[in-house]
């Protein structure tokens, strides 16, 4: 069981979560605002998709999430690994549940943007050459 007041994270790109669980009645805040008011519908149903999991272990807790960096859709998703290595910790039940789902929303993505390269324009993009 999870005990109360507990710290989970989660991360996508540039993009930090940091969640805290406390007994509660099943909201979910991300950066003071309720999830349900969030504009953007992707990224609202991607932070609340793990919920839909177990709507028992969703209505007990509430769920303070604060992120940083990154885009929306980035932050979404740290939100939601948060929230699933949450859920995970509950039981092992849930978290073999959650694996099923999607791996990458306890194990994390590790994919990240390539450093850009001196004498390029970007990370691969060489300049042009000509030839006459």
């Amino acid at each position: 069981m999870v005990k109360a007041e507990t710290v989970f994270t989660g991360f996508r790109k540039e993009a930090r979560a940091r969640l805290r669980l406390k007994p509660g009645t099943g909201r979910v805040f991300v950066n003071g605002i309720l999830a349900d008011h969030i504009p953007n519908i992707l990224a609202r149903e991607k932070i609340l998709a793990p919920l839909r999991l177990d709507e028992k272990f969703a209505k007990k807790h509430d769920f303070l999430i604060k992120v940083e960096g990154g885009g929306v859709m980035g932050q979404a998703e740290a939100a939601s690994m948060a929230i699933s290595r949450a859920m995970a910790a509950a039981s092992a039940a849930l978290k073999e549940k959650i694996l099923s789902l999607d791996r990458r929303l306890i194990v994390g993505d590790p994919r990240r943007t390539e450093p850009k390269k001196p004498n390029r324009r970007s990370a691969r993009r060489f300049k042009q050459k000509s030839y006459r």
